[in-house]
């Protein structure tokens, strides 16, 4: 039997990884790799995880393909759509409104923004956004609010947990 003992951490830096085995006869032998480097955390912060997320949000718009968009939502996400007034569910309900949104061309661009986190692999994003529709040559401003949620899933991906768009109320 051999065990393998780890230790490790996010305050560790080094140039090679060496691994300590513990045969069942008590023996131990150290193994030096080389070449090998540490997994590293990210010093990106969530405020550029989030604008970069939201970039692939909104690039996922300008494809028009529902599917696309839908794919960055979790399988059992929550929705409340900016012009429906249906609560969608999951990553079909989430097909079913881009299906529709889609064909007024949206852009949306970030005017005021809060990145809050809320662990190492979540956070939540609010603010307020514009989005132009319209064919190229009739483009039309609509104001809203928006808030997701978005968790890193098992692989490792950023997928959007909750949805929230509205309106902005006049006045």
């Amino acid at each position: 039997m051999i065990s393998l003992i780890y230790c490790g951490g996010v305050d560790i830096t080094c140039d090679k990884i060496y691994i300590l085995l513990i045969i069942n006869s008590g023996e131990t032998m150290l193994e030096k790799f080389e070449n090998a480097t540490p997994p590293q955390e990210s010093t990106e912060t969530m405020q550029e995880i989030a604008s970069r997320n939201f970039g692939t949000w909104n690039n996922a718009l300008q494809s028009r393909n529902p599917k696309e968009v839908a794919a960055l939502y979790i399988t059992d996400a929550t929705f409340l759509p900016t012009t429906s007034g249906e609560f969608k569910k999951g990553q079909y309900g989430a097909k079913e409104y881009f299906e529709h949104f889609l064909i007024k061309n949206p852009m949306g661009k970030i005017i005021q923004e809060e990145v809050q986190t809320l662990g190492t692999d979540c956070y939540l994003h609010s603010g307020m956004y514009n989005f132009e529709v319209g064919p190229g040559d009739d483009r039309q401003v609509v104001e809203a609010r928006f808030s997701f949620i978005w968790k890193k899933d098992d692989q490792g991906k950023w997928k959007i947990v909750h949805h929230h768009s509205s309106a902005k109320p006049k006045g």
